[in-house]
């Protein structure tokens, strides 16, 4: 349903951040990649919805969103990732079929334990800007960001 068909896939991913300022990541079972928790929304469902399912369906919590701080792109998939700030309310971490671990991590642990792609999610939802970020990218590497004055190249890192 998604790439090829020149369809998208609508996912949603939470920026899970305690008192302290760390913020949560999963350890995939599938793939054993780090990642916030989320996954893709379903046809008839709100996408604050989806988000609470995706991640109590993965970590076991019941969340409160802060607000969106994302939009991400992945043109190499067909998928439009949506990024929410979180804070949990409820529930306890449990490992499950989809995820076997998880981590608190500070900012500065981010690049060194999370894909790039996810890195930069987390890492702009930690931000505090006024607008979301809006980031194109092909699995790997991102293209550019749309900023209020317009598309500024992206460096490799």
């Amino acid at each position: 349903m998604t790439g090829e068909d020149g369809l998208h896939s609508v996912s949603v991913a939470a920026a899970i951040v305690d008192d302290q300022g760390r913020v949560l990541v999963i350890q995939r079972a599938d793939n054993g990649r780090w990642e916030p928790p989320g996954g893709a929304l379903m046809l008839n469902e709100r996408i604050e919805e989806g988000l609470r399912r995706e991640v109590c369906e993965e970590t076991g919590l019941e969340i409160s969103i802060q607000r969106l701080t994302g939009v991400y792109k992945n043109h190499a998939r067909g998928v439009l990732a949506l990024v929410f700030l979180a804070h949990s309310i409820g529930g306890r971490l449990t490992t499950n079929s989809e995820a076997s671990s998880f981590k608190w991590l500070w900012p500065t642990e981010i690049r060194r334990h999370v894909h790039q792609i996810f890195a930069q999610r987390l890492l702009d939802a930690l931000k505090h800007q006024n607008s979301p970020a809006i980031r194109d990218h092909d699995g790997q590497t991102f293209w550019t960001q749309k900023t209020p004055l317009g598309d500024v190249a992206m460096s490799k890192e």
